[in-house]
């Protein structure tokens, strides 16, 4: 009898071990949904006054996720995406002016070719969705001409469909690497102080921090107050790098498909309550 027990259950895949497992999880679950919603709550309310204008985050940890879940790296970017808009009503909810998303890297444009190709097809679809919510203003940031064409096309597209949006900036970093920003920003400031007949010399004479910042990716933005990334890396990889001199970090442990509301609250919370030097 104990043997054909065992195999009735095994038969059926439900052990007493895994059903005592699964047990746990739901309880685990069910306690989350009654704690956590309590806790925002509370750490919302006592969130202090100094908040930040300007937020980026790192979207990191997709493949990682993928693979602490038995799952293909698309299923680890498309939950990653999913995890987008919640995001940005979150920063909405807190009265957060610009944020950044950096999705992909100049380096991801390396990855192998079928992983690169669903990845753009998640992205597209992303900015398309959010584009057709006309919540946010869409402004992509990155090298368009390194991406193939449709995604390019469509970025533009979403920026062009938002531009009277009176809402959230929302900055959509694809193809983006910063030392590759900031050398695009000094090829346009060459471009066009030679298409007004400045000579090298005369130039050397006048440019300066703010003669490069005129040309970059965000020209016109306040820069990041705050930057986040998931996944446990300390580091910036080439984020923002111009514009964060002066911005606070926060790295969260949490995988990107799996950062809650509550983790961008926290994250929040301790940007409000450090005592900002501006790199003095």
């Amino acid at each position: 009898m104990k043997v054909r027990r065992r195999c009735a259950a095994r038969a059926g895949n439900v052990t007493p071990d895994r059903r005592y497992h699964r047990r746990v999880v739901d309880w685990k679950r069910g306690l989350r949904r009654v704690v956590y919603p309590a806790y925002e709550a509370r750490v919302l309310r006592r969130m202090p006054d100094s908040l930040p204008k300007h937020v980026g985050v790192m979207l990191d940890g997709n493949r990682r996720w993928a693979r602490s879940v038995g799952r293909d790296t698309a299923h680890g970017h498309q939950a990653g995406a999913d995890n987008i808009e919640p995001l940005l009503g979150w920063c909405d909810e807190v009265g957060i002016e610009v944020v950044t998303l950096w999705l992909l890297s100049t380096d991801n444009l390396n990855r192998p070719s079928d992983e690169l190709a669903s990845l753009m097809d998640i992205i597209e679809a992303t900015v398309e969705s959010l584009a057709e919510r006309r919540r946010w203003r869409l402004h992509p940031v990155g090298a368009l001409d390194l991406l193939p064409s449709s995604t390019a096309e469509k970025l533009k597209a979403a920026e062009e469909a938002t531009r009277d949006v009176d809402g959230m900036l929302v900055n959509v970093a694809v193809g983006y690497g910063g030392r590759r920003e900031i050398a695009d920003a000094v090829r346009s400031l060459l471009s066009e102080h030679a298409s007004r007949g400045t000579s090298l010399e005369e130039l050397a004479q006048i440019i300066d921090v703010e003669h490069i910042a005129e040309h970059l990716y965000t020209k016109g933005q306040p820069d990041p107050d705050l930057v986040i990334r998931t996944s446990g890396e300390q580091r910036l990889g080439g984020f923002l790098l111009w514009q964060s001199a002066k911005s606070e970090f926060y790295f969260c442990e949490a995988y990107w498909p799996d950062f809650r509301r509550v983790d961008f609250l926290r994250a929040i919370r301790a940007y409000a309550l450090r005592e900002r030097r501006y790199g003095a």
